[in-house]
């Protein structure tokens, strides 16, 4: 069913059902880490950028995180490197982070802002290097199998502060600010870093109402694979303990548990597959996906 088969009943319903919510929000701070699915699909693309574009019409300060690991896999395979991951992480050699921003600062970051445009929004496309806003050092991963053992992935970053002050400009300008996770460090080293961890991390320090992190499953499942529609941090760490979560969930779990510990209010892990899944989960009653409670 498309929108043209709706009743101008039904639609005004909709519309009705949207506005305790525009009142709530309106001003309001949402952060969006925007990957899987929706980020190749077209159409899924075209449904992601008018919601963007509607939600800061009817006055929220949108602010959009992108990832681009396919797109990254497919420029590495062109040049004959192979992608490898430890712990969700990905090993970024130099000769990989020169890859990686190149596709994430240049290519993906410019293709989400021209999307945005085209749907009627104004998009200004970002890395940490801009004003060096994302300051970064080495990451050392924790060997999970031996605790106390420490993995060198590589140039993949940690975040050490975030400056809000050119994002808080950008969306007093009506701009819509289209970030690429990559920071810089103290001797301008470039740092590739986990886009899931940027948004968590963006959306603490602006004090964000909401982080909402597409996704390509329908939210965190359970060991039946069935979803969980409200979790807590402990139901969260039982999870990662019994190994129900892995792989490339835990920086994304990781991060949206310390955004719920640090004041956002509201954690949404969402299907990015969903056509208007951020409309649905912001301005509607019916969510789609999991939400994490702060405790």
């Amino acid at each position: 069913m498309s929108i043209e088969d709706l009743t101008p009943g039904i639609k005004a319903a909709v519309l009705a059902e949207a506005l305790p919510y525009i009142k709530r929000f309106h001003g309001k701070t949402i952060v969006v880490k925007y990957g899987g699915n929706a980020m190749t699909e077209e159409h899924l693309k075209q449904c992601f950028a008018r919601d963007v574009v509607l939600l800061k019409l009817v006055g929220f300060n949108i602010v959009v995180v992108h990832g681009g690991g396919p797109q990254i896999e497919n420029l590495l395979s062109r040049v004959g490197k192979k992608g490898e991951f430890i712990q969700g992480m990905r090993v970024t050699d130099a000769e990989t982070m020169e890859v990686v921003e190149m596709v994430l600062g240049g290519q993906v970051n410019k293709d989400v802002v021209n999307l945005i445009n085209q749907a009627g929004g104004k998009a200004v496309g970002l890395t940490g290097k801009d004003g060096n806003f994302i300051r970064a050092k080495k990451l050392l991963l924790e060997n999970k199998d031996n605790p106390g053992d420490l993995i060198d992935v590589g140039q993949v970053g940690d975040i050490t502060s975030i400056d809000p002050s050119l994002i808080a400009l950008l969306d007093t300008g009506a701009f819509i600010p289209v970030i690429a996770p990559i920071g810089v460090g103290k001797d301008g080293e470039t740092y590739n870093i986990n886009a899931d961890v940027v948004a968590g991390k963006i959306a603490e320090v602006l004090k964000a109402e909401k982080l909402v992190l597409l996704t390509n499953t329908p939210g965190v499942l359970d060991k039946e694979g069935q979803l969980i529609t409200g979790i807590t941090p402990k139901q969260i760490d039982e999870m990662v303990e019994d190994g129900t979560l892995s792989g490339g969930m835990l920086p994304k779990i990781g991060s949206a548990l310390d955004a719920a510990r640090n004041g956002v209010k509201g954690v949404h892990i969402i299907d990015g597959r969903v056509e208007h899944a951020l409309l649905l989960e912001i301005l509607t009653d019916h969510g789609v996906g999991t939400m994490i409670k702060s405790h």
